[in-house]
């Protein structure tokens, strides 16, 4: 038991500390080079103005960097190579066990936080330079979501055919087996929990919702005896920790698509991982531990849907957090309160994921 915890908090600090000296070299660099956005606010993806959202933004995404999400996954791939140096170093029982990659357990959530934190990266760069097929640069929405869906039904044939999985874990009633409908659901699950990146659109707002998230899966792993995949979740945390030091307001860099698309894909790798892969419900519970990346998705799609068949808006401007600020709240009133609610359904998702 000692052990288990030595072996998920070790790599939690040191993918903390490393990420703060990351972040220190990142910041140099990001500011040399200007990597930010050449002009502020955005547009809808018909090519539309955004008022609101540029009023409320018009000084603060010109001059901030962009790519800031590097070292999210930069941390925890360096914490890595640490750990097998010191294992190599000093073959010791110790050293060894504090190594928590396993096939199967944190080789796949491993691989989607680089593969997706790179593909982000190629989406940040070209909307730096202004280039791609997207309104202001960058990939557009619609390869995202085709780069997404392809990743996604990749994993869950694994799952299917490599894992054996095909059923979901429901609370207090057991796994039910859903057969080869578990493979659309995986996508389905992906694809919503991707749309949620959106959240990242306030000063340290979405790294203090992903910390708690990946905390809470950390809470789960390691009750149902996964403790390499535990290790791994709070070694995500300790890079977003990292990165938050830099992100709170006054913000030094903003996470953008690499570290936004690093960590939704993992989430829903994590959920999978928790769930009857292992006997547990980690998929159900998903919603209430990341209540706030539903609410993000919701307020989007409930404010598409009122305006092409009522022709008016819901929310002043969506997703939902920026509703509040266009209504006057002060953006770091909006992350506190964020903060708080994704702590407490962070803990209530995990302690039902417990218990059922």
């Amino acid at each position: 038991m000692i052990l288990d915890v030595v072996k998920i908090f070790v790599p939690t600090t040191l993918s903390f500390f490393l990420g703060i000296g990351i972040s220190t070299i990142l910041n140099h660099y990001l500011y040399k080079y200007k990597v930010w956005k050449k002009q502020p606010g955005k547009k809808t993806f018909s090519g539309e103005d955004t008022p609101i959202f540029n009023e409320l933004h018009r000084t603060r995404e010109v001059g901030v960097p962009k790519m800031g999400g590097i070292l999210i996954w930069a941390s925890p791939l360096v914490t890595l190579f640490l750990l097998l140096l010191i294992g190599w170093l000093f073959p010791e029982e110790g050293t060894r066990k504090l190594l928590f990659l396993s096939r199967d357990q944190t080789w796949i959530p491993f691989a989607t936080l680089i593969i997706g934190g790179l593909i982000g990266l190629i989406d940040d760069y070209l909307e730096v330079r202004g280039s791609g097929d997207h309104i202001g640069g960058g990939l557009s929405l619609k390869k995202r979501l085709m780069i997404v869906s392809c990743l996604s039904l990749l994993i869950a044939f694994w799952f299917y055919v490599k894992l054996e999985t095909h059923a979901i874990g429901v609370p207090f009633v057991g796994a039910i087996d859903i057969g080869w409908f578990f493979i659309p659901l995986f996508l389905l699950v992906t694809l919503g929990i991707y749309a949620g990146g959106v959240i990242d659109g306030i000063d340290g707002l979405a790294g203090g919702i992903f910390a708690a998230i990946f905390a809470a899966y950390a809470g789960i792993a390691f009750f149902q005896q996964q403790i390499n995949l535990a290790a791994f979740c709070l070694t995500v945390v300790g890079a977003i920790l990292a990165f938050l030091w830099f992100n709170i307001p006054p913000a030094r860099f903003y996470m953008s698509e690499t570290g936004s698309m690093a960590l939704t894909l993992t989430l829903a790798v994590v959920a999978f991982l928790t769930d009857s892969v292992d006997g547990g419900h980690g998929v159900f519970v998903l919603p209430i531990i990341a209540l706030p990346l539903v609410l993000t998705v919701l307020s989007d799609i409930m404010q598409v849907v009122s305006k092409k068949f009522r022709g008016k808006k819901i929310f002043l401007v969506a997703p939902l957090h920026h509703h509040f600020e266009a209504l006057g709240w002060p953006p770091y009133k909006v992350t506190m309160r964020y903060w708080v609610i994704g702590v407490i359904f962070a803990v209530m998702g995990m302690i039902v994921g417990i218990i059922g």
